[in-house]
């Protein structure tokens, strides 16, 4: 996940079978938008379509959604297609406006794009929530069209997404510090379906931010009972919660490179007994729980179970310790000592059944 704002994910559905159909990323899209508005500024027409060149080297074309145009200042719109990717920012519509600046290209927010209010991330306090490589693809497309109907580069741009303050409220921005809508992201400009990508770049922003503010303890939850508890369990501000979710390999990597004082890992039993077990990747379709294990740790009845809250009910309490317990050694034994790490099992009722630290 190159540094982004924030993803714009909401948490993952299932993969569909059979071949996924690409998307492009709002800066692919912001940046389409800012080459046509410039076109009608500097040329006198919109563009039916407009054609890009991403950081990779495709080239893909954009109808316009949306145009209009005023004195000296020119707005287009692309419809963002995400493709066959569940992103929460399908179907928005991007609007770029396009307006003589005293110097260079100049950022802006417009209605439904964040603002930066937090340290951390790679786009400083008080900045429109841009990514820095669609911040390049502008000003790339300014310079070309700049030099083509021989103007000089200099171009306030700002940027809007119409709903966006709504969108966000779907996605991580505000927790990160982002206010007022959603980032413009992309890497590649392109969204690739179910790459997982999104997510795992969240919880790397979300762990500069709470090191961006001196954190001394953060956590990462599976999921929204386990973050709730563990949140209130120690009193941690919103920052230093980190949306693990099954990715906790790409947290504990990122953490090892970025160290912070204290880890608490929450989660239910059956994905932190894959974190026991080795597993980094706690979604289903891409580990399981080793029964077989639990079998020969804890009797017959635990090795036959379907599932490991099944495994539980035969093993009794002896089972979630053993789980905290080889869980936690895991995940010290990865990031050194640098970090003191505790793990807290939580059951579907939200009480904790054990900790280990």
């Amino acid at each position: 996940m190159a540094a982004r704002i924030i993803a714009v994910m909401v948490p993952p559905m299932r993969k569909p079978q059979g071949d996924l159909r690409r998307g492009w990323t709002t800066g692919a899209c912001a940046t389409a938008a800012v080459k046509a508005a410039l076109m009608r500024l500097w040329g006198g027409a919109f563009p039916a379509q407009v054609q890009i060149t991403l950081p990779r080297g495709e080239t893909p074309v954009f109808p316009l959604a949306h145009q209009d145009a005023g004195d000296g200042w020119a707005e287009a719109g692309i419809t963002k297609d995400a493709g066959d990717d569940p992103d929460v920012t399908h179907g928005a519509l991007v609007i770029a406006r396009v307006a003589a600046s005293a110097g260079g290209v100049v950022f802006r927010a417009g209605e439904g794009v964040g603002t930066v209010t937090k340290p951390g991330l790679p786009i400083p306090p008080g900045e429109p929530a841009i990514n820095p490589v669609p911040r390049q693809m502008i000003q790339q497309v300014v310079e070309e069209c700049a030099a083509t109907h021989g103007k000089r580069a200099d171009i306030e741009v700002t940027v809007s997404i119409p709903g966006g303050a709504e969108i966000a409220l779907k996605t991580w921005n505000p927790r990160l510090g982002i206010a007022g809508g959603l980032s413009i992201l992309g890497t590649t400009g392109v969204v690739r379906p179910f790459s997982c990508a999104a997510w795992i770049a969240s919880i790397h922003r979300g762990i500069d931010v709470a090191r961006a503010a001196g954190a001394p303890h953060v956590a990462g939850c599976t999921g929204a009972t386990s973050e709730r508890v563990v949140q209130e369990l120690y009193g941690l501000p919103d920052h230093a919660m980190l949306d693990m979710g099954d990715f906790a390999g790409g947290m504990l990597k990122y953490l090892r490179r970025h160290p912070v004082p204290r880890l608490t890992v929450g989660g239910g039993i059956g994905k932190i007994t894959k974190l026991a077990q080795g597993a980094m990747d706690l979604h289903s379709s891409r580990s399981q729980v080793d029964f077989a294990d639990l079998g020969a740790r804890f009797g017959t009845a635990a090795g036959a179970a379907n599932t490991a809250l099944e495994a539980y009910e035969h093993a009794g309490e002896a089972f979630p310790q053993w789980a905290a317990e080889e869980a936690c050694g895991r995940v010290e034994a990865f990031l050194g000592a640098e970090t003191r790490v505790d793990v807290v099992v939580i059951d579907r009722a939200g009480q904790v059944l054990v900790r280990a630290e």
